[in-house]
Parts: C-alpha cells; structure tokens; sequence
C-alpha cells in the first residue's frame, strides 16, 4: 500500500518517524523506521534516515509492503487463555514452551498454537516469524503474556512498553538470603562481551535496565522475591539478580552450574502480574496467572 503525505508549516521540523507515526497510528515508530531504513520512505524522490528533519516543501512517499503470509505451520494445542477479545489475547504459558519459531523451534511454539486458535487474525508487525508477539518471555519462564490480534493494539502495546507504563510483576526463588526487605538494581544491560548467547551489565554499551525486588520470604539458602519491572531487556530479572550475587533457582547460565534441586528444568521465574491500557477502550486493564505446580511445590519443600 502507498500513500504521500504533503507536510504543512505546523507539522513542519519534526523528524521524519515521529511525524509519520502521527500520521499512521497503526504503524510503530519503530516499524517506520525499519521502513525508512529499507527504503520504502522517499523524501521528493530519495531516501532518508530516520532524524531526518520534515519540510513544508516536501513530498513524502510511504509504501508499506503487504503482510507475507507465515511459512509456519497452524498446530491445535491446548492454550491457558486468561482473556481474549477482538484485539489482544491473554495467555498463561507453560514451563518449557518457546514463544515464537527460530533455529531449532519451528513447530511447537505458542505462535504455532495461536495461529490455530486465532486463524489469521493477528499483528503482522514483528514479521512472519512472529505474528501478534509484541513481548516475549523466555522458554522456562511461565506465566502472563500479551498477544495482539492487530496491528492497532500492536502499535499501542509496543508504545507502552516503550515508555515503561505496563505493570509487570515476577515472582522468582533466588539463591541466598537477602538481608533488606526491598531494593532496586539500576544497571544497563547489553550482549555479554565474550559469551554472545548470554547478556550481562555493561555500563559501555548497555541499555538502561531497572529492576525493583521486593522480599516475600526467606528460607535458609533461598530468598523468594517479587520483581517489579520498570524496562524490559532481554534476561533482565536473571541478569540483575545474578549482578547482585543472588541468581534465581535453577537459572544454569547466570547462576550455579549444577542445580541444588533434582529435576528442576530452567530458572523459577513466574510472570504473575500484568497491567496494560486496553489499545481500543482505553481502560486499565491488570492480568494475573497463578503459580505453577512446580514452583508451588518447591516453596513447600523449602
């Protein structure tokens, strides 16, 4: 689809995303900027970067490329639905489920199910890899995750997570006792210099990370914490918890190599808490999911 925009002296010296994204409200600022970069964004006939500074005399062509239907194939499978309209869908996922198809996960994943559950209604913005997944939650970590069925609630999904106005609270069991009842880690976090699977606090290249824990209960070599967070990078809680020397339970790439509990698969890290604006109606919205069996019966053994 193509479109042109004329630009009037009020709309004038404003960069080029940002003036496009007022424009188009279905499309992500970070999505226009994937199309200036491709050069599907021309300023009077050329390309341009992203800062570019918009004109009164400009003649601005968009053309946003047709969604490209999945190579990924629709799998019926049984999905905890917490809610579900005509714009987002709630899910509580399962320990050991991965998220979306990548090398060595194309089938299985919670997109495979979805597909099959909402037929071709959701967002095409993340790419055919990753239709609806505006965020995402690692394999072993259970719990609250939003899908949007549109590229509307997509758009205001992404720009809340953008400014940090979704709620989003964790429960985790992490090794030794904390001795305070709450604290907060403010460290950035980037690609680890060396091991480039794992992330890690780089003060060089990091982006901001904030995370806020608070204590639930403490046992004799393990904390049981909720963590709050106000950004959302890549392995934050794990990371920031291994930072200040209490790695979660189980988490063998940023804690103990050996697990001290036999059979535990994966990090105890339970996504319990999400709060988000609904995209259409505006309204606070919080959803909750309960705490696994396993994690329930570890709390019990601890």
């Amino acid at each position: 689809m193509k479109q042109e925009f004329f630009p009037t002296d009020l709309e004038c010296d404003v960069r080029i995303d940002k003036y496009l994204s007022a424009l188009c409200p279905d499309l992500s600022r970070s999505y226009i900027q994937k199309l200036l970069k491709s050069g599907q964004v021309l300023v009077n006939g050329r390309s341009v970067k992203a800062s570019y500074v918009v004109c009164e005399e400009d003649r601005i062509e968009l053309e946003v490329p047709q969604a490209v239907e999945p190579e990924i194939e629709a799998e019926p499978m049984a999905l905890d639905i917490l809610y579900e309209d005509e714009d987002i869908i709630l899910i509580n996922k399962p320990k050991g489920m991965v998220v979306h198809p990548a090398a060595g996960h194309y089938s299985h994943t919670l997109v495979n199910g979805l597909m099959y559950h909402c037929k071709d209604q959701l967002s095409g913005i993340n790419g055919v890899m990753r239709p609806g997944i505006v965020h995402r939650i690692d394999m072993d970590t259970t719990g609250v995750l939003i899908v949007c069925k549109n590229d509307l609630s997509h758009s205001s999904i992404a720009a809340q997570l953008k400014d940090h106005s979704i709620t989003r609270r964790y429960q985790a069991i992490v090794h030794g006792v904390i001795k305070e009842d709450e604290g907060t880690v403010n460290a950035p976090i980037g690609r680890h210099p060396v091991q480039r699977k794992k992330m890690s606090i780089n003060y060089d290249s990091g982006r901001e990370a904030v995370t806020h824990y608070r204590v639930l209960r403490r046992y004799n070599q393990f904390t049981y914490v909720e963590c709050r967070l106000e950004t959302g990078r890549t392995h934050q809680i794990r990371v920031h918890m291994s930072g200040i020397h209490h790695p979660l339970l189980g988490d063998q790439v940023y804690g103990p190599a050996k697990c001290p509990v036999a059979g535990l698969q994966g990090q105890t890290l339970h996504a319990g808490v999400l709060g988000i604006v609904h995209p259409r109606t505006g309204v606070y919205m919080e959803f909750s999911a309960p705490l696994p069996e396993y994690f329930e019966k570890l709390l019990k053994i601890l």
